[in-house]
């Protein structure tokens, strides 16, 4: 059983033939410190793999399935990106937040741009973008070598 946001109905397919919940299993291998926002590095874990990656995880799973990011207006006024697909809204960072449930609804869209303005936003962006590329074409290669 997953636990973020809209994972009950993140049944879009992408390209490579994945949903969100595959990326999410993917991903929960690859988030890391170095991958976490700065200001929340401190209290990173591996126990709290999700915290600070909203933005960079958004924006890459925006590139596998196009679609939109919204922020959620966060008290200390930043905003928590998630992902909405042709009215399949997810979020695979949420579980960052326990047992508190974000509204989802009348959010700001997101701008890329805006957001990579941040040099080091943008590094932590490619960053997991290649980490991920390497988890996929390491799971491609042995599950090839598992059928040969």
């Amino acid at each position: 059983m997953y636990r973020f946001y809209g994972w009950e109905t993140a049944d879009i397919i992408d390209a490579n033939g994945l949903t969100p919940r595959h990326y999410y299993d993917l991903l929960s291998d690859i988030w890391c410190a170095d991958t976490c926002a700065p200001r929340m590095r401190k209290d990173w874990t591996k126990d709290k793999r999700t915290l600070g990656q909203c933005s960079i995880t958004a924006f890459l799973l925006q590139d596998l399935y196009g679609g939109t990011v919204y922020g959620v207006p966060l008290e200390d006024g930043n905003f928590h990106c998630f992902n909405e697909v042709d009215g399949c809204v997810f979020d695979l960072t949420s579980e960052q937040f326990g047992d508190v449930v974000l509204d989802y609804s009348n959010c700001r869209r997101q701008d890329r741009k805006d957001h990579f303005v941040k040099e080091e936003k943008k590094q932590r962006y490619e960053l997991l973008k290649a980490r991920l590329a390497n988890a996929m074409a390491t799971k491609t290669a042995s599950e090839e070598n598992l059928s040969d």
